[in-house]
């Protein structure tokens, strides 16, 4: 499994460890619970910035909207300023660009399923998968008539897609079937779901339509074809020909030679019709699985639609860059000397290991910056250390107390 930057336990967890494993002292402890109390409104603040943002430069993509309501936008959504911020926000999620060679394997290999689907990729614009968490899972497929077998699957914790639809005169050129697709030309969807598989991820495309895959073709086609044409050569067109020539030349017809052959033929010719029904019926069943799981995945799986989905996403944002923060914090807070970044990212990922059994990429550079930010790193030589606690109160205290500026002087 890749290695992640996103951080599997919560804030109050990772809090309460940090604490646990390097002081006894109770007022150093309450002081150190003051700090990140403020240091996380302070994020929200932040993330609240950000979701205005969001909010303002996608109005005029949003589909939820209605067509006056995304008039009175023109102008003032800016679609590179949503796109820029929407990254960013991914970015401090700890979300991951999926690349085309996975969504590729992906759209050819199906792990519970077993179905092919055809995908119009014309009808967008542009279109991304961001991934967070992973894991794996044992799960049970039907493979041949009522055998099942137990595979293990991998499962990404969380999945956005991001699809740009093109406009209608594009969509009309390429003869994509617009009006059977409900979706605004020239929108933005966003959505969220959990608990993705991964070899099923184009499942979640809103367009994604059930084929026959080769080997159902196969199936289908090659016994009846071939099966069909041996016995109507062999069996039922030489008994007709012969039980016609014999009424034509008047010849007694050997009734019981000639209905048993014919029988045989067609009796046979109804069990191949049986198997190729069976074969069909198959990707008939194939298809209402992909249903149901289609709609598990809109009514258990799906966890945020478009300007609905910025909450989720900035909520994730703001749990991760704070969780980095009280790491980085605490890790050089309890050195006796500074430390590089490197060293420090060996420090946390270490102590993951050791203490939660838990392999990830720490994403030391955005943890420093953001310590830097708000003035509690300090940078010297390549080296980094933190201001001590009882300065580092002030220090957040002051940054916090500046959020809103508000000179009485101005306004008398």
């Amino acid at each position: 499994m890749t290695r992640e930057h996103y951080i599997p336990f919560n804030k109050e967890f990772l809090l309460e460890r940090q604490i646990a494993s390097f002081t006894k002292n109770q007022n150093e402890i309450d002081d150190f619970k003051k700090l990140f109390d403020i240091i996380e409104h302070y994020f929200h603040y932040e993330a609240f910035n950000l979701n205005k943002n969001l909010k303002q430069n996608y109005a005029l993509f949003d589909p939820d909207l209605s067509k006056k309501e995304r008039k009175s936008f023109i102008g003032k959504s800016d679609f590179s300023l949503f796109k820029e911020t929407l990254l960013t926000v991914l970015e401090q999620g700890n979300y991951r660009k999926i690349d085309q060679q996975t969504l590729n394997e992906a759209f050819k290999d199906s792990d519970l399923i077993g179905l092919n689907l055809s995908i119009d990729l014309n009808a967008f614009k542009d279109y991304e998968l961001y991934v967070r968490g992973h894991h794996k899972s044992k799960e049970k497929v039907k493979k041949y008539f009522f055998w099942k077998k137990e595979i293990e699957i991998e499962y990404y914790d969380r999945v956005l897609i991001y699809l740009h639809y093109n406009d209608t005169n594009f969509l009309k050129e390429k003869k994509v079937k617009v009006g059977k697709m409900p979706f605004e030309p020239g929108s933005v969807v966003l959505k969220i779901f959990k608990r993705v598989p991964k070899n099923d991820l184009e499942t979640i495309f809103p367009n994604a339509i059930p084929r026959m895959s080769l080997k159902d073709k196969m199936l289908l086609w090659v016994p009846g074809i071939f099966g069909g044409i041996s016995l109507l050569s062999a069996k039922v067109i030489p008994a007709l020909i012969n039980m016609y020539d014999a009424y034509e030349t008047g010849e007694a017809i050997d009734l019981l030679n000639s209905k048993t052959s014919l029988n045989q033929g067609l009796i046979a010719l109804g069990i191949l019709s049986a198997y190729c029904f069976r074969q069909y019926n198959n990707f008939v069943n194939k298809k209402i699985r992909y249903s149901k799981l289609l709609s598990d995945s809109l009514y258990f799986k799906n966890i945020g639609n478009n300007s609905g989905a910025f909450y989720s996403l900035l909520n994730s944002s703001e749990e991760e860059v704070l969780k980095e923060t009280i790491l980085a914090y605490s890790f050089l807070y309890k050195s006796e000397s500074p430390l590089t970044a490197e060293e420090l990212d060996s420090q946390i990922e270490t102590w993951f290991n050791e203490e939660l059994n838990t392999d990830l990429d720490f994403n030391v550079k955005n943890a420093l910056s953001k310590l830097k930010s708000i003035g509690l790193g300090i940078e010297n030589d390549g080296k980094w250390s933190v201001i001590d606690l009882d300065k580092a109160l002030v220090t957040i205290d002051e940054l916090w107390d500046n959020v809103f500026e508000y000179n009485v002087a101005q306004k008398i």
